[in-house]
């Protein structure tokens, strides 16, 4: 089954001005903006940040609207960027829909978001780094 062509929520290499954007996405977006997923707490990884299920806190991020034509590789390639693949127990990550707030007038809209796999996610409550504020820009 195809994944519907959701917009993506990104909050750490992805983001404009980090390393993976010009990789990824420049050139193959129809807008970004600042917004908001909440209920999620960010996490310091290796070199890239996880976001972790948190009731009550805030990930601060960018909304991506892909361009249609460039959706369905776009989709393929950050999968593998993000070492997911759906139903494997190994996944760093896993990709889920998610509500999303934009910033500049509050609405939400529904985006794909890679959230820390699960025993990722057991791994950081135990010993991760929590991104104070949860903006991954604002880490250093």
């Amino acid at each position: 089954m195809t994944p519907p062509p959701l917009p993506f929520f990104v909050y750490g290499t992805l983001r404009p001005g980090e390393p993976n954007h010009d990789l990824f996405l420049r050139g193959r977006t129809h807008s970004e903006e600042r917004a908001r997923l909440h209920d999620a707490a960010l996490y310091d990884g290796p070199g890239y940040p996880y976001a972790v299920d948190t009731p009550g806190a805030v990930t601060v991020g960018e909304l991506i609207t892909a361009r249609p034509e460039a959706h369905p590789r776009l989709l393929s390639e950050l999968d593998r960027l993000e070492e997911y693949a759906p139903g494997d127990p190994h996944n760093l990550y896993e990709r889920v829909a998610r509500e999303v707030t934009r910033d500049t007038d509050g609405t939400a809209v529904r985006a794909w978001v890679y959230l820390a796999a699960p025993a990722v996610t057991a791994r950081l409550r135990a010993h991760g780094k929590l991104i104070e504020g949860g903006d991954w820009t604002d880490r250093r």
